[in-house]
């Protein structure tokens, strides 16, 4: 039988004091549920200490924390930590905690499969099946946070939207989820220490300058010709670089803000000088500086990672034309938690 009671997450602040006005009692005990909720991150009822017995049984009879649960838990030999999370309806999506010497990131995912179809992506493989609801979003960041502790000793300190799905696709739940991990009555981190990973919706990036967000914007761009993005990453038909440029354009005059460009060599794609030249020309729109990653391969044999020649040629040239730029190798391959695999291995 389906439950009937009301998700306690979905309300805000003024609903949960309006709720408790009308069960003849205080708008401050709307206040201290919403702490529980959102500062201190409870999931159970019961464990709200400062409520009588039975204002917490008034609400198990009207409500439902509809929480995640880490289903499984992988450490790779670098330290590096995937959690398949098993959502409330029974879709599973996967989170990382990647570890350093001096931070912890979470990557988080914020659809369960994606909106969109880069060919060299496992997540794009499973297609969209829903939005994740903000709460869900926000719990994937308690139980990384929770396992830095545990098992680096130290808080989480960065998150990156980079996980499955994008995020751009999701846009009132991704801000909403941010409002939370960012606001003092939430976990309260600083949106500095938050980067959002877009395959490029420009809508919607401008959409992010109007909203004045706060948090960084990286691009996952991976060729600036456009006949050589549309081959690997089909969406860009519909999205051309033009207009991707335009919103980058428009990002960076609204904020102030420069963007980071994440970007993959592969053998034989995007590996030519004139794919060089053009991701040069693309850069000097706005400031910005590129990562180049390590290709993760995800088992169908399409996309090779290009020569260690080839990525020297690119950061030769990026550095001569003052663009700043780091090579990124993956973490967590061992476990499939490396950029791209994501999803490779579970069903949904």
């Amino acid at each position: 039988m389906k439950n009937s009671k009301q998700d306690i997450r979905a309300l805000s602040k003024k609903e949960l004091q309006e709720f408790f006005v009308s069960q003849g009692d205080k708008s401050f005990r709307g206040s201290q549920v919403y702490d529980w909720l959102w500062n201190k991150a409870t999931y159970n009822f019961e464990e709200m200490t400062n409520l009588s017995k039975e204002t917490r049984q008034m609400l198990i009879d009207n409500f439902v924390i509809n929480h995640i649960e880490v289903d499984q838990m992988q450490r790779s030999k670098d330290g590096t930590i995937k959690n398949a999370v098993k959502l409330h309806d029974g879709f599973t999506v996967e989170s990382v905690l990647i570890p350093t010497m001096s931070r912890t990131t979470a990557c988080v995912s914020s659809q369960v499969g994606c909106s969109l179809d880069c060919k060299f992506c496992a997540t794009a493989k499973l297609k969209r099946l829903r939005n994740l609801n903000a709460d869900e979003i926000f719990d994937q960041v308690v139980a990384i946070d929770k396992e830095s502790k545990l098992y680096n000793g130290i808080p989480l300190s960065n998150i990156v939207y980079m996980g499955m799905g994008e995020p751009l696709m999701n846009y009132n739940n991704v801000l909403k989820s941010i409002e939370k991990i960012t606001s003092p009555e939430g976990l309260g981190m600083s949106p500095r220490r938050i980067t959002l990973s877009t395959s490029g919706v420009p809508k919607m990036i401008k959409k992010l300058a109007d909203d004045e967000v706060k948090f960084h914007l990286a691009v996952s761009l991976h060729s600036a010709i456009d006949e050589v993005r549309t081959q690997i990453m089909p969406f860009n038909a519909k999205f051309p670089l033009a207009d991707l440029k335009a919103s980058l354009i428009y990002w960076y005059e609204k904020t102030g803000k420069s963007v980071t460009y994440e970007y993959i060599v592969w053998k034989g794609i995007n590996d030519r000088e004139e794919d060089i030249r053009a991701l040069v020309e693309f850069c000097q729109a706005i400031p910005c500086k590129v990562n180049i990653i390590e290709y993760n391969p995800i088992d169908d044999g399409d996309f090779q990672q290009g020569s260690d020649a080839a990525v020297a040629k690119y950061v030769n040239a990026l550095e001569a034309n003052r663009i700043t730029v780091t090579l990124r190798h993956s973490r967590g391959k061992d476990i499939d938690a490396a950029c791209g695999q994501l999803a490779n291995k579970i069903k949904v």
